[in-house]
């Protein structure tokens, strides 16, 4: 289904981001066997924007849409993750371009890994380790943004 966000922003230098609107993708965590916590992420198509890459379900913002609403939307049509198996518990703006065009990360938690069930846009979904996200060939954006996130999460579980 086609959105009134798809499509690609230049900026001047000609880096090309996927959103007119921006975009934004859902960091799921859930609780895994030991202790550990687990991140949903989504191994990219090779066909896709950077595939190959592991980053999260997510993409382009439709202008009648908030930054929560498309994650969720996203997680839902690439990974089969519906809403109520969720709660939001914070979003960021994770990347902003020269244009303006943003990226915002949606964080949420679900209470135990759920079943996954990809689309054309995924050669994967996985539930990694939150301590081994580092250790794939991850998205650039999401590469970067990744130490942020952890800092993020980790305050965010201080005050659970």
């Amino acid at each position: 289904m086609r959105g009134d966000g798809d499509g690609w922003v230049i900026d001047p230098d000609g880096s090309r981001y996927w959103g007119v609107h921006g975009a934004a993708g859902l960091l799921l965590r859930a609780p895994l066997d030991g202790g550990a916590t687990g991140i949903l992420l989504q191994h990219r198509a090779v066909w896709s924007h950077q595939g190959g890459t592991w980053g999260l379900p997510g993409g382009a913002r439709d202008s009648h849409e908030s930054a929560i609403d498309t994650a969720v939307r996203e997680a839902d049509e690439e990974a089969g993750v519906r809403a109520d198996q969720l709660t939001v518990v914070a979003a960021l703006v994770t990347h902003q371009s020269p244009s303006g065009w943003t990226y915002t990360t949606v964080i949420a938690d679900t209470s135990e890994p759920v079943r996954t069930v990809a689309n054309g846009e995924s050669a994967e979904l996985r539930w990694v380790g939150e301590h081994d996200v580092d250790t794939l060939p991850l998205h650039p954006g999401f590469g970067q943004a990744w130490p942020g996130l952890r800092e993020r999460i980790a305050r965010l579980d201080l005050q659970a």
